[in-house]
């Protein structure tokens, strides 16, 4: 039978292909450029409703405050070189922000709103943004966490402090510049469109940048004007990212929420506002199959509901489509450092366990340890190529080097296989890197804590995986001779050290006498994971 998306293989050179990118606009237009043209062809639509702010904005009120934004930092000489920050939730004026972003040609570092004093001054300290927008709700740490940069304007969207911030309503008041037009973009498409966040192996943050390429809309080239667009992800995150693009191309309407994910309260939007395109995090999907509301939510409006971003059971997968009204379910396998969806899973009945095959205008291969390429059914490396300009790591070219090789390869460090009919399989990570409610984090980032416990001789800490928040950090310790230290102890301790909620110990913790090792006398996190829940099954 045929599959989608269209593949092809070069069995000489062990490489998976994807079709060829269709254009639709002109190709050297950026993502500023198409959005400011498709706004101001389709000025009467509803771009986007804010449910938890009661708003409701037309593409030309969009337009409008869009073009207010990128005003207001022209008239603060702002330049393409130079950095806007975001640590903000769905906020009505978010993409307004982003937009008047695009249209000036300057990229925007987003960071998650969780994000700790400490974490936010070490990202913010890579790309020295000299704009700032974030929550009231956040304007403390962000202030705290900038001190020590020069010239850096914060601008507040909600709960806005007394005194020491720009209330977002004050540049949306202020003139849009005369004749106002998006900037032809310095460097082309190949100019930084938005900086994410993720981290390498040592926990070390690091900022992402995102070109103005094309390939982030592949996957989405069938959306209207039609199409009602929700996703619960923030600009931190690629698939927040991809939304705010998208509905600004597509001339979609989206709606926005900026509240603590409630599964009740998002199916009551899918049946109120008929929503037809969903983007949603796995652990959002378990919690809204969980809930008792689920069985009578009307999901039949649903064209399109994508998922990505980590596991989901295939019980919670035939759970909700069993309540769609059309086989629309779809994994969405990427990463940040692609700046889009590498690959779609279109047939869930043939392929349940599969992240699908490759979108328009990638290629895939899977390597051996060596580097060599390895065939079909074999188990390697996850590599991906999409022939386009990447600027790296803000500011971190080593790095940079390790995940793209001369060659063009992005590195996943996933570990995976292709079958015989194109179809990728994810076996694990070869990463450490964890998620609690889609933040990223690290075990050493807790073992750090953890090791300033004047009792605790060693400490190892890991995921145990858990269908609603994902991984959760759990600790095996060795404590010191003599020590009366608990369990319960790490937990507190871990608790009341850090405030950002996805560090806190979330599974448990035990004492053991010594850590599971390697051969070499290394510390085995997995062995060590293994023997952690062996005593919890016990128990």
């Amino acid at each position: 039978m045929p599959y989608a998306p269209a593949n092809s293989y070069e069995g000489d050179l062990k490489i998976w292909c994807g079709s060829e990118i269709e254009e639709y606009f002109a190709p050297d237009l950026s993502i500023g450029e198409i959005i400011f043209h498709e706004m101001r062809r389709h000025p009467k639509l509803i771009a986007q409703i804010s449910t938890t702010e009661e708003t409701i904005l037309t593409r030309e009120e969009l337009h409008s405050n869009a073009m207010r934004v990128a005003s207001y930092m022209r008239s603060k000489g702002l330049l393409q070189s130079d950095i806007v920050g975001i640590i903000a939730r769905n906020t009505s004026h978010i993409p307004a922000v982003a937009y008047g972003c695009f249209f000036n040609g300057i990229a925007f570092h987003s960071l998650n709103i969780a994000y700790d004093r400490g974490t936010i001054e070490k990202l913010f300290s890579i790309t020295h943004p000299r704009m700032i927008f974030c929550d009231g709700d956040e304007y403390e740490k962000v202030r705290d966490a900038t001190r020590g940069m020069e010239d850096v304007e914060i601008v507040t969207m909600r709960n806005h402090p007394e005194g020491g911030s720009t209330p977002i309503e004050q540049i949306l008041s202020s003139p849009i510049e005369e004749n106002f037009r998006p900037v032809r973009l310095e460097q082309g498409i190949d100019q930084t469109l938005a900086i994410l966040c993720s981290s390498g192996t040592t926990g070390i943050p690091k900022a992402v940048t995102i070109t103005n390429s094309r390939q982030i809309l592949a996957g989405s080239q069938d959306l209207t004007t039609a199409d009602i667009q929700y996703t619960h992800s923030s600009l931190d995150w690629i698939t927040g990212l991809l939304t705010t693009v998208t509905s600004g191309v597509y001339s979609t309407t989206r709606i926005l929420a900026d509240n603590v994910f409630d599964p009740v309260y998002m199916m009551r939007l899918i049946e109120e506002y008929r929503i037809t395109w969903i983007l949603q995090a796995p652990s959002h999907m378990a919690m809204m199959v969980n809930s008792r509301e689920f069985e009578s939510t009307d999901f039949s409006s649903i064209r399109k509901y994508l998922f990505g971003g980590g596991r989901a059971s295939v019980e919670t997968q035939h759970l909700i489509r069993s309540r769609l009204s059309s086989d629309c379910l779809h994994f969405a396998y990427g990463f940040t450092e692609l700046g889009a969806m590498a690959t779609m899973n279109y047939h869930f009945d043939e392929k349940p366990n599969s992240v699908g095959r490759l979108v328009s205008g990638l290629k895939a291969k899977i390597i051996s340890e060596e580097g060599e390429s390895l065939d079909r059914d074999e188990v390697g490396e996850v590599c991906i190529r999409n022939g386009q300009h990447w600027a790296g790591y803000y500011g971190n070219p080593e790095e940079s080097h390790k995940v793209r090789d001369s060659h063009g390869w992005f590195h996943t460090g996933d570990l995976g296989y292709m079958d015989d009919d194109g179809f990728l399989y994810i076996v694990e990570r070869k990463k450490d890197m964890l998620k609690f409610q889609n933040i990223m984090y690290y075990p050493n980032d807790i073992e750090t804590i953890i090791s300033e416990m004047p009792d605790v001789a060693e400490v190892c800490v890991f995921g145990v995986w858990d269908p609603i928040n994902g991984d959760e950090a759990a600790a095996a310790v060795v404590k010191r001779q003599g020590s009366d230290l608990k369990a319960q102890d790490i937990v507190d301790y871990v608790r009341g050290h850090t405030d950002a909620k996805y560090k806190h110990l979330n599974g448990g913790a035990i004492i053991m006498e010594d850590l599971k090792r390697s051969p070499n006398g290394k510390t085995n996190r997995m062995s060590t994971k293994a023997y952690f829940l062996e005593v919890k099954d016990r128990n």
